[in-house]
């Protein structure tokens, strides 16, 4: 009797350690390979424009033109219309098709689910169609070397939120890639790469990007805050071939 008592909480408890682990999508995922783009905190296809922002760690760019008004602050490079622009929005094509191409597997399909509240551990999420994140703390937390990728069908809204990395997870390792345009409204703090199929407007007050945003077509900042992770080059976020 006293071994099938042991023997019953020893399952029972390894349930509730199950349940109180963070969402995992099946097996690890890898970063994508962001070449040219990987020094870029803002990249946009048909341009950038900066108002009452501050733009800290990294480059500025465009194919195009970069538009900075008076209340916009840029410490990095800006590159308008040349060769590293160029070179870098041909990289962050070919990534933004490596990471809409992994797979994602049924458990992870968090379509109709907001993102607000929940705790996710590394691999791949997707969402058939919106994502948003427009309250409460989206948790990603994994080792330093974890690689977190959400496949957006269509659009990401986030508004007063937040994003925190956990258990030494790193925000330079985390990929959204989006269908078509990401929003980040007021006071979102934000954290990771959004790569866009469209393009990535910063909206209200308060509101700041730890990571970078990569558009196919306009990045349009009002009243933020971005910069690059301290550790983007550290080893576990280095970009290597």
């Amino acid at each position: 009797m006293n071994h099938i008592t042991r023997s019953a909480a020893g399952i029972l408890a390894t349930v509730a350690v199950l349940a109180a682990a963070p969402l995992s999508a099946y097996g690890s995922t890898s970063a994508p390979f962001l070449g040219g783009a990987a020094k870029f905190v803002v990249l946009g296809g048909a341009g950038v424009t900066c108002t009452k922002s501050t733009v800290g760690l990294g480059a500025v760019g465009s194919k195009l033109t970069v538009t900075k008004t008076a209340t916009c602050s840029i410490a990095g490079a800006i590159h308008a219309g040349d060769a590293t622009a160029v070179a870098a929005f041909s990289a962050f094509g070919t990534a933004y098709t490596a990471l809409k191409a992994k797979t994602c597997s049924p458990a992870n399909n968090l379509t109709g689910q907001a993102l607000g509240g929940k705790t996710l551990a590394p691999g791949v999420y997707c969402f058939n169609k919106t994502a948003g994140l427009t309250s409460g703390i989206l948790t990603l937390a994994g080792p330093s070397s974890g690689v977190w990728v959400f496949q957006v069908g269509t659009g990401l809204t986030t508004a007063a939120s937040q994003v925190v990395m956990a258990s030494g997870g790193q925000a330079c390792n985390v990929y959204w890639a989006l269908g078509t345009t990401g929003t980040i409204g007021t006071g979102s703090k934000f954290q990771g790469n959004l790569l866009a199929g469209s393009g990535v407007a910063f909206t209200g007050a308060g509101s700041s990007l730890v990571g970078r945003a990569l558009a196919k077509t306009a990045v349009t900042m009002t009243g933020t805050n971005l910069r690059l992770p301290s550790n983007w080059d550290a080893s576990t976020c280095r970009q290597t071939p």
